[in-house]
């Protein structure tokens, strides 16, 4: 398990006042990606005096120092997770949004191999699939 965003923030040297534990320990609790109004929104329960400018600017910082991750799945919001989560890939349903997390052993075995034949080691990757619903109508046509 990695170590929490806040244990992280503070071994960087970063003055962690207590708006921005709240904030961290938001971000550690999502079990989505928020974007800064959800976060926003759900700060707030915590501590009604957090204003959206600390959440904007604590997510900067954040960013900033490589303990968040900023992703984009194509609604022009941009949402936060954990830089240190374990790897995953994303596929986004375009009905509703929905972002669902997988992690694929032979896809992560065939962009090694991809990698490889073309002259690298890979040291990273981001995957968004986007996709409809398999729906029983369309499986008749």
């Amino acid at each position: 398990m990695t170590d929490s965003i806040i244990r992280r923030a503070a071994d960087m040297g970063l003055r962690m006042t207590e708006q921005r534990r709240i904030i961290a320990a938001v971000l550690e609790a999502a079990d989505d990606h928020p974007d800064v109004d959800e976060l926003y929104a759900r700060a707030v329960a915590h501590d009604p005096r957090i204003s959206l400018a600390t959440v904007y600017r604590t997510v900067k910082l954040f960013e900033a120092s490589g303990l968040l991750e900023k992703v984009d799945f194509g609604d022009g919001r941009a949402r936060y997770e954990d830089a240190e989560r374990a790897h995953h890939d994303h596929l986004i349903d375009l009905e509703t949004g929905a972002v669902i997390e997988f992690c694929d052993p032979e896809i992560e075995a065939l962009q090694e191999k991809i990698a490889a034949k073309l002259g690298y080691k890979l040291k990273g990757h981001k995957m968004e699939l986007y996709g409809e619903p398999i729906s029983k109508a369309a499986r008749r046509s």
